[in-house]
């Protein structure tokens, strides 16, 4: 506000259509969330004046990246800052559900225990299992640090092959078939972006090739797993259970799916850290303010000026 003639949301709402459209009518330079749809329509109706979308978060599947691109607007995200807080919720995840947490927590809660049992809320043991992690971006190479530490054996499915140096830091296997991964694997955890590619990569067919015993983590975008198919296969215990911290059609998260005791659900918080959310304004910050310097901003997604 010091530097710039600024318009907060001050109260955090998801702006509603005509709000965005206001904003990108007036603004130069917009900063979005992720509940700020940036669709054609929104852009087609753009002043000449915008010439900067800087993303507030790191996925940009809410911003039409080749609308922006045909009207020359460069779009920036913040990459980096939110690794390791959504690779701490992802192993958080599969603790909880491999180990039953939320279940018993909600027993306790609910006054249902009665007291200890030798067979009473048994989980599965963590050490020694098969990880697969589908995208070995950042957070998914942080995840597989994480767990390291766990004594889970580490697979992943990638459009690239890491460097040799890379596999050896992180013990990981690469797979570049991921059906014959998923086939493997006693955690799979979702790592990748949403983009037009990875819509529904975790496809019905995909995921009945998972073992029954196999459970499911996703941190990254609802849009990549089949929502009805696993629901489906959750329910008759074709899979054993998921921890979802992001939903097809969010923030509407499916009834069946609250209905589910083997599944732990989170309302899209991997990210949500008070030093996380610093980071990625300053980040906004350091690119709008390069921008309006005549400079290239160090995160574009897409470069169309300068």
């Amino acid at each position: 506000m010091e530097l710039f003639d600024t318009r907060l949301n001050d109260d955090d709402h998801p702006m509603p259509r005509e709000e965005l459209v206001e904003a990108v009518r007036t603004a130069d330079i917009l900063v979005p969330t992720l509940t700020d749809r940036i669709d054609k329509g929104i852009l087609a109706q753009a002043g000449d004046s915008l010439r900067l979308i800087a993303n507030f978060g790191t996925g940009v599947d809410h911003i039409d990246l080749a609308a922006a691109r045909e009207r020359g607007i460069t779009v920036t995200n913040t990459p980096g800052v939110l690794t390791e807080d959504t690779a701490d919720m992802t192993l958080a995840l599969i603790l909880d559900v491999i180990r039953r947490v939320s279940q018993g927590e909600r027993l306790i809660r609910n006054g249902m225990w009665s007291g200890w049992s030798p067979t009473h809320m048994l989980g599965h043991r963590l050490w020694g299992k098969r990880l697969g992690i589908v995208g070995m971006g950042r957070i998914g190479s942080a995840v597989a640090r994480r767990a390291r530490g766990f004594g889970l054996s580490i697979h992943y499915h990638n459009r690239r092959r890491l460097p040799d140096y890379a596999e050896q830091e992180l013990e990981a296997t690469w797979w570049e078939s991921l059906d014959q991964m998923l086939a493997r694997m006693d955690i799979v955890s979702v790592n990748c972006p949403h983009t037009p590619a990875t819509f529904h990569l975790l496809s019905a067919r995909r995921l009945k090739l998972l073992k029954p015993t196999s459970v499911i983590v996703n941190t990254s975008r609802g849009e990549v797993i089949d929502e009805q198919a696993m629901i489906r296969m959750l329910k008759a215990n074709q899979i054993a259970g998921a921890g979802l911290d992001v939903f097809e059609h969010e923030p509407a998260v499916s009834p069946m799916l609250v209905a589910l005791e083997n599944v732990v659900l989170l309302p899209h918080m991997g990210s949500a850290t008070i030093e996380g959310r610093i980071d990625m304004g300053e980040k906004v910050l350091i690119n709008i303010k390069t921008f309006a310097d005549g400079h290239k901003p160090p995160d574009r997604v897409i470069d169309t000026l300068l």
